[in-house]
């Protein structure tokens, strides 16, 4: 064998080989000695030895890389089981009686007439997971506090239902009102973890699969969070999130396990459902993905505990002295133990065990019952605690517990590891039956043949109920629920948005910096400003927010373990375990659920915050636009900033940063109040409105999105007869017309409001028209309120007819209608319907491209020139203009020509 000295000086498999030795015949007695392991007792034995000998060098404080993955077996050993200290009697009754009637409650939603499906494999999967931490771990929010965050996996709600049910939280009404929300009121059910439909209920939206866990990552850093800047005591919360192995392979899933190990978030528990199957196959047929995840989880740093074999296992375990039966089971791909869950007890003991005849001899004195009976750790309830228990125990880390079922589990052959199961939503009699005899239930046949199967509650005095309420007591209440204790906040005086008022004098400035300004006025409010909570993805300093750096800093539970570079700078990057700042790096959807987490602070912890969240538009609502919806699913509110918008005022970097649509995709969104807003007096009344609304007495379920600019323009001093009104409900008129006599009128939004204004004097001077400029500040208010209105003049024909906020605030002005933004068509075509007179648009449709703002405007035609071509258009059409003076203005302006075109204002790079 080759001595350390000739072997090539590289890092094999982390260990680093180049390393000196300075005593090469000791290293050669330790492998003479692994090498005689190896000849006399075999592989097996010397990899024993091998892993013995890592885990007393850990012992000892020696630094060991950690291996990728262990041996498929259970990373807790039967020696170091803690003492069980519940009734597993009783909670074996609790439940069989919570898995029938979750399964009832699907089958039933089946009925004819109904049909609107459900999801029964899941929860039978988990159901000894959740049991385990219902009675033993998840803490409950009767001590005032927000007890443990549980994120749901949500197609196991029906068994979530099924024990609230047992609980006589939810009646035989709601699990017969399962996804019958309107048809069913008051007795509906949401078909998954919804808190906007069930909001004293759920706390998380889950069943977007791959947002619970960043969710959940987010939401334990939160915790932190609050806790380090001594805004709620979150010292016992935990957080569990319930997760399924198919899930995992969603990027939100494991994109962020770093930031959890990172801060060392002790206070977090994956718990993954690994039944090996997805919807509708296995996860990974050919391979093992309980050994892929630990591999991941491990190279994240987290503390891995595998729970994979139930306590049948534990005999024939001792008896594997040379590693046989441990071989088998690391090898056996996940495919093969799925056709092992759907089989027998003789399939099994002649193909996983009959190959060899060490293994054959290990179950000669077992039945072929009791092979078939050999069990999935997940359904254990005394192993499942240990896991739990060592979880919740760990510190340092966050845990994953991979824990191995069976889908379908207890439904019977027909239900339990069939690729189909996921979709099977009905059980027939004879499966009715047979899950009966299974769990054991006083159901007679006749009631399963006569009508739909009844659900079974073994009555309200019955120990195994009696026994929940006990164990609910003992942990603080039920789980889950969903409690708001905050109260209103004290909002700011107005005296607060004067300075932004006041405009920017001979400054020039952008929108995103009129915004920060505000801010940072805001959060000089002794009420109010140590509850904002900054987030960015790394470009604080791109929106001009690096001047909070001193004063707010950056969050890091470390602090700054090393000078920074620019220290010597006023606005020096600092980092504190204080810090206010959520600085997420490269992570949209990190930042995304940081805001979610803050923003329902209020309701998780009873102690609001304001997240302000502030981003690239174009990687805002197109990237996590999914993540936004949760935010409105779980009732978060704050401020949504998408800075850098519009889709020719960052055109330096080109299309994939032209974001010309977000505030059409903001419309799609019921939770979401859109503005885009032209100047900082505007911004001052959005921002005092959404606190208002959202943290005021009567606040709202709601969270504002504010579309800001990095084009500089200077900004008015907000009018002495301000249209306050206006500005909030979408409209208002900024420029009124004053010389000319053809009269019109010209919309615009955000940066497009001072092309408007040119437009309006080139009219003005050239064309003798005499048109007024509007400043339409929420196109998507406008339209949602002019829908509402047509909604309630349907359902009420003889009560007077309500007429739109944009109809009536019209209605004076005389057109032609222009309107124009820096968005495509589509966003101001939302009101043309409900305008009073001729309307059109102009917008930047297609895609971007990297060139001045002026060539870029003068392309897609939006430019003021544009604007002025657009008047006369529509004038033209109604017979106020001639028309031969279209192409006198087309030829004037050469609006054919980008390259004639004023480039603009410098800057629309990052």
């Amino acid at each position: 064998m080759a001595s350390g000295s000739d072997r090539n000086p590289i890092i094999i498999g982390g260990l680093p080989s180049q390393v000196p030795d300075f005593d090469p015949e000791e290293t050669q007695e330790w492998l003479d000695s692994l090498d005689a392991a190896v000849d006399e007792r075999g592989r097996e034995r010397a990899r024993y030895l091998m892993l013995r000998l890592i885990e007393r060098a850990r012992e000892k404080r020696v630094a060991v890389p950690e291996m990728r993955s262990t041996d498929y077996v259970n990373t807790i050993p039967t020696r170091a089981e803690p003492f069980f200290p519940g009734n597993e009697e009783i909670e074996r009754k609790i439940l069989n009686a919570t898995r029938w009637n979750a399964a009832v409650m699907v089958s039933r939603a089946q009925r004819p007439g109904i049909g609107v499906g459900g999801h029964i494999a899941t929860f039978a999967s988990s159901a000894s997971l959740y049991d385990v931490g219902f009675n033993h771990f998840f803490r409950g929010k009767d001590e005032g506090d927000g007890g443990d965050q549980v994120f749901f996996q949500g197609h196991a709600s029906p068994g979530i239902y099924a024990r609230a049910f047992l609980l006589d939280r939810l009646s035989e009404d709601n699990l017969d009102g399962f996804r019958q929300e309107k048809s069913k009121a008051p007795h509906g059910l949401s078909s998954y973890p919804h808190p906007r439909l069930m909001p004293d209920f759920w706390e998380f939206p889950t069943v977007s699969m791959g947002l619970g866990p960043i969710g959940a990552i987010y939401q334990a850093r939160m915790n932190r969070y609050m806790h380090a800047r001594e805004i709620a005591d979150t010292s016992k919360s935990h957080v569990w999130a319930f997760l399924g192995d198919g899930e995992m392979d969603e990027p939100e899933s494991l994109g962020q396990l770093t930031i959890a190990a990172r801060e060392g978030l002790d206070n977090l528990t994956f718990v993954v459902n690994c039944n090996l199957q997805r919807l509708d196959g296995p996860v990974r047929g050919n391979g093992k993905v309980i050994q892929e995840l630990e591999s991941v989880f491990r190279g994240a740093g987290w503390n891995v505990i595998k729970l994979i074999w139930d306590r049948t296992w534990d005999p024939l375990l001792a008896q594997d002295r040379d590693g046989i039966l441990v071989n088998r089971m690391n090898t056996t791909p996940d495919g093969q133990f799925q056709t092992y869950a759907t089989e027998s007890g003789a399939y099994i003991r002649d193909h996983f065990f009959g190959d060899d005849q060490r293994l054959r001899a290990m179950v000669e004195g077992m039945t072929d019952d009791q092979i078939l009976h050999l069990g999935r750790g997940g359904h254990d309830h005394k192993k499942i605690y240990a896991a739990f228990k060592a979880a919740v125990e760990h510190t340092g880390q966050p845990t994953v517990i991979l824990a191995k079922t069976v889908k379908g589990w207890t439904l019977g052959p027909n239900f339990e590891g069939r690729n189909a199961t996921h979709q099977m939503k009905k059980l027939t009699v004879d499966d009715l039956k047979g899950f009966r005899d299974r769990l054991h239930l006083p159901i007679s046949d006749k009631e399963l043949e006569s009508g739909a199967p009844p659900y079974y509650h073994p009555g309200r005095d019955s120990e195994e109920i009696q026994y929940m309420h006990d164990r609910r007591l003992g942990l603080g209440g039920y789980v889950p629920t969903r409690v708001v204790r905050s109260k209103p906040l004290a909002l700011p005086e107005d005296k607060t948005y004067a300075s932004v008022k006041k405009g920017s004098g001979q400054q020039s400035i952008a929108t995103t910096m009129a915004f920060v300004r505000l801010l940072k006025d805001l959060m000089r409010d002794k009420e109010l400003g140590r509850r904002f909570v900054l987030i960015a993805p790394d470009e604080y300093r791109t929106f001009g927010m690096d001047s909070f750096f001193p004063s707010a800093k950056i969050y890091n539970p470390l602090g700054q373990q090393y000078e920074s570079v620019d220290r010597e700078l006023l606005l020096a990057y600092k980092e504190s375990p204080t810090g206010q700042m959520l600085h997420d790096g490269i992570s949209e959807a990190g930042c995304t659920a940081s805001l979610i987490a803050a923003g329902s602070a209020y309701a998780t912890h009873g102690e609001p915050l304001i997240p302000v969240y502030v981003f690239y538009s174009m990687f805002g609502f197109q990237r996590t636009g999914d993540q936004f919806w949760q935010m409105a699913d779980q009732l978060a509110r704050g401020f949504v900033l998408g800075a850098t918008a519009g889709r020719t005022t960052l055109t330096g970097e080109g299309l994939q940063h032209a974001d010309g649509h977000s505030q059409l995709l903001a419309s799609t969104n019921p939770g979401c109040v859109a503005y885009d807003p032209a100047f900082g007096f505007e911004i001052a009344h959005i921002v005092q409105d959404g606190l208002r609304r959202m943290y005021g007495p009567d606040s709202e379920d709601v969270f504002y999105y504010l579309t800001v600019y990095n084009e500089p323009i200077r900004h008015p001093a907000e009018p002495a007869n301000v249209d306050a009104e206006g500005i909030i409900k979408g409209v208002y008129r900024f420029s009124e017309g004053t010389s000319g006599s053809i009269p019109a009128q010209i919309m615009a939004s955000g940066v497009a409001v001072p092309w408007a204004v040119e437009a309006q004097k080139i009219l003005a001077e050239e064309w003798n028209v005499k048109a007024d400029v509007w400043s339409a500040t929420s196109w998507n208010e406008l339209r949602r309120e002019a829908v509402a209105c047509e909604e309630y003049n349907l359902l009420h024909p003889e009560e007077e007819q309500r007429v739109p906020y944009v109809t009536r605030k019209l209605a004076g002005a005389q057109g032609p209608f222009v309107a124009v933004s820096d968005w495509m068509r589509a966003v101001p075509d939302q009101i043309a319907r409900w305008v009073p007179g001729t309307y059109q648009s102009l917008g930047a449709d297609g895609f971007g491209f990297a060139d001045t703002r002026g060539a870029a405007r003068r392309f897609f035609h939006i430019d003021a020139q544009s604007i002025v071509v657009g008047v006369l258009t529509e004038l033209a059409r109604e017979g106020k203009v001639d028309r031969s003076v279209l192409k006198q203005a087309i030829d004037r302006y050469q609006l054919l020509d980008v390259s004639a075109a004023d480039p603009g204002a410098a800057g629309g790079d990052a």
